[in-house]
């Protein structure tokens, strides 16, 4: 199926054509901000890192308004793979080696938050987003397993008691495919929903007064001690503006977007099969991501279709064929879909860092910012937009571990970043192919 095809099959405008935009479960449009209006706080962008602050700051009893330059959920926060996968984009001996032991014992103590926050407010506010508990790393070889193990040790030392490591032998009992040499488990991972998740969550800031504004891209911010955002159509005036269009961004604020760069990822959703066909590929129902640079991540949807990811476009780039980038690794991985139709293909853009750590800082007293989660979004964004609200809340310990951390820019700015990134990836792929 190409995507013209899948695009007159989308009853969600304004939505990538996603098996995720097909299945939602709320698809009111908001309002377009029409004139001026003022509030507390006003956070720009309505995904994952946005709409967290702004739920942790109503339920703090502050006014919000969130500003969307298109949909609730319209990028990365409503593309993803949908997993739930605990810590950072760097593990913890590299973040200690780079940040000192200290800095890293106090990520450490937040790098499980995440998923919490997720299930508390999957539990608080009754959002159906098909949560499931459970993921499984998957290694190749013998070298992965033994990096597994070690990165378990530094874990289990933290107080990560949910990994356990998995035999050749016992990889069945997860994924049944012959690619792997083992495997690890974590039994705090999981997966949802995302679409639905980050719906709930702002139906949620709503039902506490929050008011969100799509369709609503924000031109300008006038910074000082009481700024005012601007759209084409209206205008904001708050105490405080948190910053969160993460790849989405665009040129808004130059001195913030060039030290991240949005990168694509390809994910494709098969139609739904036969409850015996996906149970045997996925007997324990946990999400999949295997343990290479350039990684697949997998899982099965509520509706039993296998949904399928991976494929990277620095720059943010396409592939003109999304289906003919993932179907192949797909079918590596379970030759027997091979007559399979695929129903949906969608990409999507998360924001990179050069340090694969995430960026949150102030552009001034009242404007906070926070991006770059590096492809480890669905948790760390949770836990990051609520650690915006807290800040804004006069709690500001958490945020200043975050703010303190260095944040690069990239080799040859916004002009060579692409080819130098294209090159060290070019070169840790290989040696993944080459099992170095």
């Amino acid at each position: 199926m190409n995507i013209a095809d899948i695009a007159s099959k989308n009853a969600n405008p304004g939505h990538a054509p996603s098996w995720y935009a097909a299945s939602a479960n709320d698809r009111r449009l908001r309002p377009i901000l029409q004139g001026e209006t003022s509030a507390d706080v006003c956070v720009i962008g309505a995904g994952f890192t946005g709409i967290s602050a702004a739920l942790e700051l109503a339920e703090r009893g502050f006014s919000v308004v969130v500003l969307e330059g298109e949909r609730i959920g319209y990028g990365a926060s409503g593309r993803n793979g949908g997993q739930i996968v605990n810590g950072y984009s760097r593990d913890l001996e590299t973040i200690a080696k780079r940040y000192g032991p200290e800095k890293a014992s106090k990520l450490a103590a937040m790098s499980l938050e995440g998923g919490n926050i997720i299930r508390e407010r999957v539990a608080k506010y009754a959002i159906d987003c098909h949560l499931v508990d459970g993921g499984f790393f998957a290694a190749f070889t013998d070298k992965q397993m033994r990096e597994m193990a070690d990165h378990r040790a530094h874990w289990q030392a933290r107080g990560h008691a949910g990994l356990d490591m998995v035999s050749k032998a016992d990889v069945g009992k997860y994924v049944r495919s012959g690619r792997y040499a083992g495997g690890m488990i974590d039994r705090f991972g999981g997966h949802i929903h995302p679409l639905n998740l980050v719906l709930g969550e702002a139906a949620a800031v709503e039902s506490l007064g929050g008011r969100i504004f799509e369709s609503s891209r924000v031109t300008g911010v006038d910074q000082g001690p009481s700024p005012v955002v601007r759209t084409r159509t209206g205008s904001v005036r708050a105490k405080y503006v948190l910053v969160c269009g993460n790849a989405y961004l665009g040129e808004l604020l130059p001195e913030i977007g060039g030290r991240m760069m949005p990168v694509s990822s390809q994910v494709l959703a098969t139609e739904p099969l036969e409850a015996g066909l996906i149970e045997t590929l996925l007997p324990a129902n946990y999400c999949v991501e295997d343990a290479n640079y350039v990684l697949d991540y997998y899982r099965r949807t509520a509706d039993n279709r296998l949904l399928y990811g991976g494929g990277i476009g620095y720059g943010g780039q396409d592939p003109k064929d999304l289906t003919a980038v993932i179907r192949p690794n797909m079918l590596k991985t379970f030759p027997q879909l091979a007559k399979v139709k695929i129903d949906y293909a969608w990409s999507g853009n998360f924001a990179l860092t050069l340090t694969r750590i995430p960026h949150m800082g102030r552009l001034s007293d009242t404007v906070y910012f926070s991006h770059g989660d590096s492809g480890h979004g669905v948790t760390t964004t949770h836990l990051l937009g609520k650690i915006l609200g807290e800040a804004v809340a006069g709690h500001a310990e958490r945020y200043d571990v975050w703010s303190s951390l260095p944040n690069l820019p990239f080799l040859g700015g916004k002009t060579f970043r692409v080819p130098f990134t294209m090159i060290g990836a070019w070169w840790y792929g290989l040696r993944d192919r080459l099992g170095l």
